[in-house]
């Protein structure tokens, strides 16, 4: 692996462990202490962090590294025969579907309707319930597939 390709795949080692960091500690700490705020007030304090996670400092590494990844996996299909191609393809799907597959197809129209809703009328209050247990049982996906891609891009760059 030359200088550059090492660099990359690297680099969406790092990325796609800490976004999957990220996503973690909304599992195990942040979704359940927005659980103990009353309904209105935790639906309200998700709403805003939904609104502030469309900013660069969060966007920039969540799709740079899917970037990166998009780029790795094609890389690897067209080297298919380099002992780290394998690795590359696998970090990159493991990335690309779990995460932000995840968080395309599941989590954003999620947070899109919980935005809409009025957090403090009786289905506000029902949406709000049913979104702390599904969207975070789904957030675990994100957690997973994020840590788990960094292990065979780990992995490429010792091939």
């Amino acid at each position: 692996m030359n200088g550059p390709l090492y660099a990359l795949t690297l680099t969406a080692a790092v990325g796609s462990a800490a976004m999957g960091g990220v996503f973690h500690g909304f599992s195990s700490f942040v979704m359940k202490g927005l659980g103990r705020l009353p309904a209105a007030q935790g639906a309200a304090a998700m709403n805003s962090i939904n609104v502030t996670a469309v900013t660069a400092p969060f966007m920039a590494p969540l799709f740079g590294t899917a970037l990166l990844c998009l780029g790795l996996g094609i890389f690897a299909i067209v080297s298919w025969s380099e002992a780290y191609a394998v690795y590359l393809l696998l970090g990159a799907l493991l990335y690309l579907v779990g995460t932000i597959g995840t968080t395309a197809a599941y989590h954003v129209p999620r947070n899109d309707a919980l935005a809409a809703a009025d957090p403090d009328s009786p289905e506000g209050q029902r949406l709000w319930a049913t979104y702390l247990t599904e969207w975070t049982r789904a957030n675990h996906v994100r957690t997973v597939t994020g840590i788990a891609a960094a292990v065979p891009f780990a992995l490429a760059l010792t091939r």
